[in-house]
Order: structure tokens, then sequence, then C-alpha cells
């Protein structure tokens, strides 16, 4: 049995398809793990999110900001952006199975065996590991409880920095901005959700990537997330980054988890839209 974790798809199934071969990848025996926005962008979503679903107790998935706007369009609480391709999924004979599966997937999952962790961009540097499955399960709670409601209120940028004694809309909206929107952090542990960059550029210079802020609270388990195209493939002791960018003609990357000093394992991308 093998343990690998797989980067944001975007709607590129065939290129999914490929990596899983490159693997040789066997649901009866593998496992999977996916850092989320398997929707979107690409030409292929409806594809992927089948594939995927179709995978059983083989796949596990957390949510990304793609994944829950796919959900929000499907609520009629966002509207389809020029660059979304979501319309096949809206219009499938199977849509409301598929989105029902989406909208059970969590935000966080851990495997404390393997001292793992996996989300799609980030953890707040506040938050221990506790605090953020505690903030993971209430976020969940409150999308399978009533996600018309949640999504009414959910869009927004601020607050930006946590306090434990945030509640309603904005508690909601800080803990989803962190698990599916974070890359940097200003010096005082705030979000900065507006910057998208490579770490290396100029303009990020004041600010921090978010597994870089001094004295963050979360460190322990190895955390896997992805989200961050710009940033690309990176591993430390306390991270996997496996965003390399498939939807805009990257690649598509897996690291085995289970195995020390695994290497990736990529398929080039074709690319279907412009960075």
């Amino acid at each position: 049995m093998a343990l690998y974790a797989i980067g944001d798809i975007q709607g590129c199934d065939a290129e999914l398809g490929a990596l899983l071969r490159v693997l040789k990848f066997s649901a009866d025996r593998d496992r999977l793990w996916f850092v989320g926005d398997l929707v979107n962008r690409g030409p292929e979503s409806l594809q992927t999110l089948r594939r995927v679903r179709a995978l059983g107790e083989a796949a596990t998935v957390v949510l990304g900001n793609h994944d829950l706007h796919l959900l929000a369009v499907a609520l009629g609480q966002a509207r389809i952006r020029s660059d979304d391709t979501l319309e096949d999924i809206l219009a499938a004979p199977d849509r409301e199975a598929l989105l029902e599966w989406l909208m059970h997937r969590p935000l966080l999952h851990e495997d404390q065996a393997l001292n793992l962790c996996l989300v799609h961009a980030g953890l707040a540097p506040q938050w221990d590991i506790a605090t953020a499955r505690a903030c993971a399960r209430e976020f969940e709670h409150a999308l399978q409880k009533n996600p018309q409601r949640l999504f009414e209120q959910m869009y927004g940028d601020e607050p930006s920095r946590w306090d434990e004694r945030l509640a309603g809309a904005e508690r909601l909206r800080f803990i989803v901005n962190c698990f599916t929107r974070l890359r940097y952090v200003d010096a005082d542990g705030r979000l900065a959700l507006r910057t998208k960059g490579s770490p290396k550029k100029a303009q990020t210079k004041s600010l921090i990537p978010w597994f870089e802020a001094a004295g963050a609270c979360w460190h322990g388990p190895r955390v896997v997330f992805g989200h961050w195209s710009t940033l690309g493939f990176f591993s430390n002791s306390n991270v996997v980054s496996l965003d390399t960018g498939c939807v805009w003609g990257g690649s598509l990357t897996a690291l085995r988890l289970d195995a020390a000093g695994a290497e990736p394992a990529q398929v080039d991308c074709k690319g279907f839209t412009v960075p």
C-alpha cells in the first residue's frame, strides 16, 4: 500500500489519468490525498469530479476555493465568471449526487500515525492543530446544515486576524479564508489574501509565507497543501506544497507520503488558461 498526495487538478482530468498511470496506482491497494480544487478553469471538471468520487475510500479530498465556488454557484449564491468551466457539472444528470458528495468533503484531514495534515491553502499562525481541527469541523457543520446561508455571508477579506472571540459570519469567513485562500501573512500575523506572487518577487518582501510565520502554533504534523502555483513544489520537514500550476501549463505533481525521501512524480500539462 502506498499513500500519494496530488496537487491542484482544476479540471485537468487527462493529466490526472496520466499521473495515476505513472504512479501505477491501484484503488484496491493504494490511497490518494487530493489538496482540493478538483474543478474549474480546466476543460474536464465534470470528468475529474466523477473520477475522484468513484475512487470511494481510496481517495481523501479537502475542499479548495474553486470547489466552494462551484457549490456557491449551484446554490445561486455566486455568479459564473468568464474563466469558469463549471457548466458541464451544473448541467450533468448526476449533478446532485456530485454536489452532495463534494459538500461533505472536509477542510482538514489528519493521519496521526504518519503525523500528517492535509489542507488546501494554509493555517493561521495563531492556531494550534487542535484549534485548526475544531475550526474546520465548525465550518463543515455550517456548510452541511445551511449552505445557502453560509454562502450568503462567506465572501470577503475581513477579519484578517484570528481572535477566539470572533463569532457568526465573521468567524466562519476567517476560517474558510485560512483553509482555502491563504498564502501570506504580515509581521502581525494578519492574513494578506490579495497577494498571490512567488516569495522570490520584490512585491512580497514585506510579507511572510504562512508556513514561515515566527512563533506559529500549528507546528507538529507535517502539513500538505496546494493552492499556490507561483510557489510550486516545495518540501521541508514542516510542509509540502504540491500546486505546480497544471491548469496554467505547468505540471501535475504527486508525492508519496509514507516513504522517506520520496521524489515527486510529475506529468506535463498543456495549459488551458493564461496566468
